[in-house]
Order: C-alpha cells, then sequence, then structure tokens
C-alpha cells in the first residue's frame, strides 16, 4: 500500500506541480497540501485523470487554528475505487478568503461546504446556495470555531404560556464560571486505604 502511495504522490508532484505545495504519507494515506485556487483543476485532475481515478468524495471538513497567519485548513477526503486508494487535500487560508466551490466537480459537496460555511464561517465562491445548514436561522456565531464560548450566545426553550419558541441570551451566574482544575485526588481530605504505606520501606 505505502508503495502505492509512494508511486501516486510522485506522479502527482510531477503533472500537478504548480498545485501542489507538499505531500506526507501517514496513517496509511497521502495527504497533498493544494494551493487555494488551484483546488478546482487538482479535484478535476484527481477525478479524471486514469491513474487517479478518485470519484468519490467523502466528505468536506475544516480545522481551526486561531494562532496562525493562515486560520483554516480545509480538508478533503477522496476514495478511488478503481485504486482501492484514498486521499486527503488539504488547503491554507486566511479568514475572510474565500474557497474556490468544487459543487460543479462533484456535485455532492453541496451539503459539505454549506456544513464548513455553518460550522466555520468559511465561505465558497460559486456555490449554488450557500446557506447555513445545521444551526437554526438567525444563529450567531460559527460552533466549531475555538473562540466560539462552549455555552453558546442564546439559549432556545419552549415557554408554555406563550406556547412557542423563545430565544432568550445566555446568562450564567458567576459561580458556573469558575473552574476548579484541582483533581479530586489532590483536594481530597481524607486518608485512603494504603495511602499509611506511602514513604515506608520497602
Amino acid at each position: 500500500m505505502s508503495e502505492a502511495l509512494q508511486e501516486l504522490a510522485a506522479l502527482i508532484e510531477e503533472k500537478q506541480a504548480d498545485a501542489v505545495a507538499s505531500t506526507a504519507i501517514s496513517h496509511g494515506e497521502l495527504t497533498v497540501n493544494v494551493v487555494l485556487n488551484a483546488i478546482p483543476d487538482f479535484v478535476t485532475f484527481l477525478k479524471c485523470d486514469r491513474h487517479c481515478q478518485f470519484s468519490t468524495l467523502v466528505d468536506i471538513t475544516a480545522v481551526d487554528h486561531p494562532s496562525r497567519e493562515k486560520r483554516f485548513d480545509v480538508v478533503y477526503h477522496f476514495l478511488s475505487m478503481y485504486q482501492n486508494l484514498r486521499i486527503r487535500m488539504k488547503s491554507s487560508l486566511r479568514e475572510g478568503e474565500h474557497v474556490p466551490s468544487i459543487t460543479g466537480i462533484h456535485p455532492s459537496a453541496g451539503w459539505f461546504e454549506r456544513e464548513v460555511f455553518d460550522m466555520y464561517g468559511i465561505l465558497f465562491s460559486g456555490h449554488p446556495d450557500l446557506r447555513r445548514l445545521l444551526t437554526d436561522y438567525g444563529f450567531r456565531g460559527h460552533p466549531l470555531r475555538k473562540d466560539f464560548p462552549t455555552t453558546g450566545y442564546t439559549e432556545v426553550r419552549y415557554d408554555e404560556k406563550e406556547k412557542r419558541v423563545v430565544y432568550e441570551p445566555v446568562s450564567l451566574i458567576q459561580e458556573y464560571r469558575q473552574f476548579d482544575f484541582m483533581s479530586p485526588w489532590e483536594g481530597a481530605q481524607y486518608i485512603l486505604p494504603g495511602d499509611e504505606k506511602e514513604g515506608s520501606p520497602s
């Protein structure tokens, strides 16, 4: 398997030299870092080249690195049933940059790109209908960004009196925001069986 991946990596680097920033093989999969603007042409190559034939788009997701200048990695996973191989394609971008949509090459990318937009706020240029997919209408923020608060911004509940769903700002009293990072074992004020052996000569 690794030999086939090495051959595939060499082929991709040779035929797509302008698009490929780097390649790496890890955990039985080939990862290719691609220049952002080259994504559509590179995906077309992966799908149509007879040595690749990665005709199945498995998933599109993203990773948030808030401390990096290029904050996000957009990650694509493809499967070639003809070659019995998988490939991971990554591309880095700054906040506010647009990712070229691949819906014209893989129509199934439509919902994947909408999910990435919803969860991370990453925009896909050329997408025919880029709306939120998983969150509610009027949802504030993007839940999978590292700076999104774990409590969220809005509480949604059904009000029995008003007979409707009510949206309210989240308000937690301060005591719920204090975190004690001490282990229960460190803070214990009691002696557990066997503790008396501590420090005794063996």
